[in-house]
C-alpha cells in the first residue's frame, strides 16, 4: 500500500483527514521530536489504528508530508506519485 492510500484509508475509516490528526496530535503535545509509541498508543486507544496506519501518521505528525524519492513513481501498489502527501482529504487531492 502506498503512503497515501494509508492516509487516504485513515479518512475513511475515522472520519477525520491527515491534517486533522496533525492539529489533534498538537492539542496532545505530540510534533516534531515526539517517539512513535506515545502517538501509535493514542491512535490504537482512541481510533482503534493498526501499527501500519498509525506510523504513517507518526510520519507526518512529526516529519511533516514529504517523504523520501525512494517511494515516489515506483509504480504497483506500493509507489507514491509524489513526494508530498496530501494531507486535506481524498476527495480533495488533485493527484489521485
Amino acid at each position: 500500500m502506498s503512503f497515501q492510500s494509508y492516509l487516504d484509508n485513515i479518512e475513511t475509516k475515522t472520519g477525520l483527514t491527515p491534517r486533522q490528526f496533525i492539529a489533534l496530535a498538537e492539542e496532545r503535545g505530540f510534533g516534531p521530536g515526539t517517539k512513535a509509541t506515545p502517538i501509535l498508543e493514542w491512535l490504537k486507544d482512541d481510533y482503534d489504528l493498526g501499527r501500519g496506519h498509525g506510523m504513517a501518521l507518526v510520519h507526518v505528525i512529526t516529519k511533516g508530508p514529504q517523504i523520501d524519492d525512494t517511494h515516489v513513481g515506483r509504480g504497483g501498489s506500493h509507489g507514491d506519485k509524489s513526494d508530498t502527501l496530501w494531507l486535506d482529504g481524498a476527495a480533495s487531492n488533485p493527484n489521485p
